[in-house]
């Protein structure tokens, strides 16, 4: 077995442990980056590129056949499964491609490929070809679908994201069980593209959404496009000769329904079983996840650092190369340890509507402003600019803080919250308040007037008085 010495090991060359390794680089060339099966990460391989090709295929779908309403009459739309799949897989590749080749360009003797377990907290050993003694290591191995075990059942037509995109043509029907992130935007798109799908969930809940207004108009506006049992018991599930029957009570009845496939969409699970992590001395939760610094990606008080999906703190591309910075900056400087800035958080869903989170969410608003805050909305339903465009539909629902004025964030579902999205996250991030947001330039018409009736509506019902930063006027600083 070969035997390698080096200041930096990262563990992981996803997005987090490629940035973490150009951040560390800087600082030291006695370094090496670790890559278990395959170059290219999950955003260009199996999650936000080759969703999103999908995404853009069943939304000129949906585009066509709602032209009737604009008085564009188009005939017929016929969706060829294979052609989709193939741009998908195609463009896939293209996004891909540039990973791999960045990944190869790097020195030889900087790279590894082999699964990297734990022997103590200082040694890894790769494959079964090398052993690599670090003085600091950084763990970016990312994470994979969980899935639950009544799902195998399906056998052979249980598929995950990742195999969605390798299929040569559209199935006819497929149960997509977890109603989150994934499985609203794929359950979307396949049912836009002709696909009869039923997207199944357990407590109500729907692509993260943490406002209960917000929530339960995004519920009504996808029941109306394909079915949705968002509070479903599954009571069976069997592989079946014409493929996965499931067996489930809803509103007191039972249902059984046949599939082609069932897409298990229920979460992701942290690459960190087959590390040996036992092995490296560090304090571990009940789940056998090392407890870590959210801002320094330490784990304790040790010289190993967690950034990226592994950790599960903000499962998101950008906040992965954030960490990546963090992490492969820290392990640089050390023992010279310091907090990162972190980004106000922001999230957005590819669904139609879209859906989109800024800030603290409303549970979060509530914790920290106990009863000192103010909720403003707006409905898309009678939005000038939405119903120009057949896409009014949706609520946004804005936060902000008795006494100081300050924004404090937002939970959207509605059209163009990409970009809403972004402007009410800047506002977030440069601590604004409401008043100063309502000073910026809006446009006429234009969708983000919608925003400004929102801020309106907010500002209408906070108490003012205090400046950001001294908390509210019945609570006082600290609030």
């Amino acid at each position: 077995m070969d035997k390698r010495k080096v200041d930096v090991a990262v563990i992981g060359a996803g997005t987090a442990g490629m940035v973490a390794y150009q951040r560390a680089r800087k600082a030291t060339d006695r370094i090496v980056l670790i890559e278990g099966k395959q170059y290219g990460t999950t955003c260009a391989r199996v999650g936000c590129m080759p969703s999103k090709l999908l995404i853009a295929a069943a939304e000129v779908a949906h585009q066509v056949r709602g032209a009737d309403g604009f008085g564009v009459l188009p005939g017929e739309v016929r969706v060829d499964g294979t052609r989709v799949m193939a741009r998908v897989r195609k463009e896939r590749d293209r996004f891909v491609a540039p990973v791999v080749r960045s990944m190869e360009s790097l020195p030889e003797a900087h790279r590894l490929l082999g699964h990297a377990r734990f022997v103590d907290s200082h040694r890894l050993v790769v494959g079964d070809h090398t052993e690599v003694t670090a003085d600091r290591i950084i763990i970016a191995t990312g994470s994979r679908p969980n899935i639950p075990g009544i799902l195998k059942e399906a056998k052979d037509r249980l598929v995950v994201n990742d195999d969605v995109f390798e299929w040569a043509d559209l199935p006819s029907s497929v149960a997509v069980f977890g109603p989150g992130v994934i499985g609203a935007e794929l359950g979307q798109a396949l049912a836009r593209l002709g696909v009869r799908v039923r997207l199944f969930g357990v407590s109500g809940g729907l692509a993260g959404i943490q406002d209960e207004k917000v929530r339960d108009c995004a519920l009504r506006t996808f029941s109306e496009e394909f079915a949705v049992s968002a509070k479903a018991e599954t009571r069976r599930i069997e592989r079946a000769r014409d493929g996965v029957r499931i067996t489930w009570a809803e509103g007191g009845m039972e249902y059984l329904d046949t599939f082609d496939y069932l897409l298990a969409a229920t979460g992701r699970r942290p690459n960190i079983d087959h590390l040996d992590i036992q092995n490296a001395g560090l304090e571990l939760d009940d789940r056998g996840m090392p407890l870590f610094d959210p801002y320094t990606l330490r784990c304790g008080e040790s010289h190993i650092f967690m950034a990226g999906d592994v950790n599960n703190d903000r499962p998101l591309l950008h906040e992965a190369a954030d960490e990546g910075r963090i992490a492969g900056d820290n392990a640089a400087s050390w023992p010279d340890v310091r907090a990162g800035q972190r980004k106000t958080p922001l999230a957005v869903v590819f669904t139609d509507p879209q859906i989109a989170a800024v800030g603290l969410n409303i549970h979060q608003v509530e914790e920290r402003c106990h009863t000192c805050f103010a909720v403003g909305e707006v409905s898309f339903e009678d939005q000038g600019r939405s119903k120009v465009i057949g896409k009014n539909r949706g609520l946004l629902r804005v936060y902000g803080e008795h006494g100081s004025g300050l924004f404090l964030g937002a939970q959207m579902f509605g059209p163009a919250a990409e970009h809403v999205a972004h402007l009410l996250a800047w506002c977030v991030q440069k601590r604004m308040t409401v008043g100063e947001m309502l000073e910026m330039p809006f446009y006429h018409p234009v969708i983000e007037e919608g925003v400004r009736t929102a801020l309106k509506d907010l500002s209408n019902k906070l108490r003012m008085g205090q400046k950001p930063g001294e908390g509210c006027m019945d609570c006082g600083p600290g609030v």
